[in-house]
């Protein structure tokens, strides 16, 4: 007899708690747990830090939970931040996993959660199993499709659209909702029927990110004599496809345009890239990861065009990011992007030639109103409207501001 097919979205079940005192009532806590984070991540590592602080601005008590070279307990500004011993996986540039479950178990038995959130629907789907049990509701976060990674991993599309819906129905069932941040994030768990799907886009600081920033002094110093300054900033790993940021500036040198690249981002693919760059005489300048984050603004004010080449992108923070610097989008057609950057830039095919195409015209529109398009599609999406949405997928009302921050306790 086959499992039941979870039915649409219906209330959760654990309420606030009780403040000790016995007064009013104090906010949930929210046990964040996620992979795949480093030092030097981007975008998932940037939506946690934001996800928790408006967690923990709206009275609540948001945990996370985190994969790390050794343990750590402590406070950030995103609320508690328990970092586990994690396992490296090889060949992604330093990512680690939480493969520990009976330490993982541990500390959710611990923390006595009234919700998680799992940044993972792979190695950490036990644990919306695990919440089940327990009676927590459980919210997944759908930070990448199943099947566009798979397919970027060389699989055949037939063949990944297979084993992406497997995995999609065993994730579907284990949690009580599956939050998507776009529409065509959604899409693979419409197409196997999944009745516990709801949507809460990301966001972006648009107080530090934002035209204002634009330096024609740090834009002539990366630009080096070039009449246009094109920026990458991603991971450079498989999945990403930094490469096509080089096809489309060889493209654009062939066609006679002066342009040059900047890359902020690392990962396997680092060196390969570099070597590439070397050899075809790309004028390519590689930063690594760049950890401040305005310097990293600076940067995605400074440039003329961004790429994000990647083509199974379910939001793309840095391209965000760049819009609300005022800085218009060149992106994959076959990601969320477009949905995401609206007219504020144009989505392109898998080549470098379609690349190049796109930025000239994108270059084509006046420069002042390319890059004021680019900042009002931003200021759709602040952070103060994701924080509600996600708080809403887990019926978390807004209570007393500064209830909810917990102090550090000791890790075994």
């Amino acid at each position: 007899m086959g499992r039941r097919r979870r039915s649409a979205p219906g209330p959760l079940r654990r309420g606030a708690r009780r403040t000790r005192g016995g007064g009013g009532m104090s906010g949930l806590r929210i046990v964040r747990l996620a992979n795949f984070v480093t030092p030097a991540s981007g975008g998932l590592r940037t939506a946690l830090r934001e996800l928790g602080r408006g967690y923990l601005a709206a009275g609540h008590d948001p945990v996370l939970v985190v994969p790390g070279e050794r343990a750590r307990d402590e406070l950030a500004e995103q609320g508690r931040v328990i970092t586990l011993p994690g396992v490296v996986l090889p060949g992604t540039g330093g990512y680690r996993v939480l493969a520990d479950r009976r330490r993982v178990r541990r500390i959710l038995e611990d923390l006595a959660p009234d919700r998680i959130e799992v940044s993972d629907r792979t190695t950490l789907r036990w644990t919306g199993e695990w919440a089940r049990r327990a009676r927590v509701p459980s919210v997944m976060v759908s930070h990448e499709t199943a099947d566009g990674v798979l397919r970027t991993w060389g699989l055949p599309e037939a063949v990944a659209a297979g084993a992406a819906d497997r995995l999609n129905r065993r994730t579907g069932w284990a949690f009580s909702r599956i939050v998507c941040t776009t529409e065509w994030a959604e899409r693979e768990f419409v197409r196997i029927g999944a009745r516990n799907v709801v949507r809460a886009p990301l966001g972006v600081d648009l107080a530090q990110c934002r035209p204002g920033r634009r330096s024609t002094v740090l834009r002539a110093r990366h630009a080096r004599g070039a009449r246009v300054l094109l920026l990458m900033c991603s991971r450079l790993s498989v999945e990403k496809r930094p490469g096509l940021a080089l096809d489309a500036l060889a493209a654009l040198r062939h066609a006679g345009v002066r342009a040059a690249l900047v890359v902020a981002g690392d990962g396997p693919l680092a060196g390969s890239l570099e070597r590439r760059a070397a050899a075809e005489r790309l004028p390519v300048e590689f930063l690594g990861h760049v950890a401040d984050r305005e310097t990293l603004a600076d940067l995605q004010a400074a440039a003329d065009i961004c790429l994000a080449p990647g083509p199974a992108e379910t939001f793309g923070l840095s391209a965000l990011e760049a819009l609300a610097c005022g800085t218009p989008v060149v992106c994959s057609a076959s990601s969320a992007l477009p949905e995401v950057i609206g007219d504020a830039g144009l989505a392109a095919g898998s080549t470098g030639g379609e690349f190049a195409t796109a930025v000239r015209e994108l270059l084509a529109r006046p420069e002042r109103d390319r890059r004021a398009d680019a900042r009002a599609r931003a200021e759709l999406f602040g952070w103060d409207a994701s924080v509600a949405a996600f708080l809403a997928a887990h019926e978390a009302p807004v209570v007393r501001p500064g209830t909810g921050r917990t102090t550090p306790g000791v890790i075994v």
